[in-house]
């Protein structure tokens, strides 16, 4: 009889805490510089991300915000522009753990200066409400809001086109009226269809960013995305490559990073899976294969001979493209019973 000897070997990824730990002092300390507009957006997306699922975070990880944090009431009185930038930052840190009650102060004199009104955009109002009312106070009082917004979702037929700005301001709004999944955000049918199509076009566009955001609003509005996207955003999430140095450029793919690990939180799979080591780093992944542009040029060209029907197109399609292109858009056409409905408004056969 022979002994077995069993060896332990270490894993080279560090413990989730260790790895939170790593992201946030990069993205609060070595990344930009807290004076930057840019610093502010990337910390608020991070922190959002981390408190919406939940997130344990050792106090030591957030002591690299403490600077920020003793002077963001300061920085809100001069620059009540950003407000929305530096309540999102407070409100998290103070929800992940950070100690003291700054938010209430700022929100106070948030609502004393009116800064809601000077917002344009529906979205960025319920974005507000949605910050202030985590400490119980509504800065709006508009009943019809959310009616709005709904509005908004409903029209299906707008989400059947690529209109990036058009399909995050959807995500959005399933993201403020669900309260980030807390509550039902009450979207109807056609708002689901709405996110069904604009999925499709992320999924044509292989735009993991976008396609992420979609399919975490749709699971906030009670659907299960398509098995499809998800199992492409998972291997997605996989393939970013972090360089790190002290002088990386910074023009990357740091928000696409978030939120395909944001996708994983809420899937409960692990998240920020990547070595880092908490300095200066730039984050991509390998371009991928869009079929996007190539299917809509080529319907374009095709003039008279363009129809909303898929079961027509599909065969009229095929020698024009690419095998790339073909390929992804045969994966699309199968990932969703909605891609015919999708189609007919995608092809756009009545405005020749």
């Amino acid at each position: 009889m022979s002994n077995v000897i069993q060896l332990t070997v270490p894993t080279r990824i560090k413990p989730t805490e260790a790895r939170i730990t790593a992201l946030l002092a990069s993205f609060a300390k070595s990344r930009r510089i807290s004076d930057d507009v840019f610093w502010l957006k990337e910390n608020a997306e991070v922190l959002n991300i981390l408190e919406c699922t939940g997130q344990k975070i050792p106090a030591d990880a957030l002591s690299v915000y403490s600077e920020f944090y003793e002077n963001a009431a300061k920085r809100l009185s001069f620059f009540p522009q950003y407000y929305r930038f530096l309540l999102s930052l407070v409100l998290d840190l103070e929800d992940l753990g950070m100690p003291g009650n700054q938010s209430e102060k700022m929100i106070n004199f948030a609502v004393q200066q009116g800064v809601v009104g000077a917002e344009l955009s529906d979205l960025q109002r319920a974005e507000a409400r949605r910050l202030m009312l985590r400490r119980g106070v509504n800065p709006t009082r508009d009943e019809t809001l959310d009616d709005r917004l709904r509005d908004f979702t409903s029209r299906h037929q707008t989400f059947a086109l690529p209109n990036k700005k058009a399909a995050y301001e959807l995500t959005h709004i399933s993201f403020y009226l669900s309260e980030y999944g807390r509550r039902d955000p009450k979207l109807g049918v056609d708002s689901k269809q709405s996110l069904h199509f604009a999925g499709l076009t992320a999924f044509l566009d292989q735009n993991a960013d976008l396609l992420a955001e979609i399919c975490i609003a749709l699971r906030y509005a009670g659907e299960e995305p398509p098995r499809t996207w998800t199992d492409w955003l998972v291997a997605e999430t996989a393939c970013f490559e972090i360089e790190e140095g002290e002088y990386v450029p910074l023009n990357d793919e740091y928000h696409a990073f978030l939120v395909c690990n944001w996708h994983q939180a809420v899937v409960d799979a692990p998240i920020f899976r990547h070595a880092m080591s908490g300095g200066r780093m730039r984050i991509d992944r390998p371009a991928g294969q869009t079929a996007l542009r190539e299917i809509s040029q080529v319907m374009l060209g095709l003039d008279q001979n363009r129809s909303g029907d898929w079961s027509v197109m599909r065969r009229r399609l095929e020698p024009y493209l690419s095998p790339e292109a073909h390929t992804v858009l045969e994966t699309a056409a199968e990932s969703s019973p909605q891609f015919e409905a999708y189609f007919e408004g995608f092809a756009r056969a009545g405005a020749q």
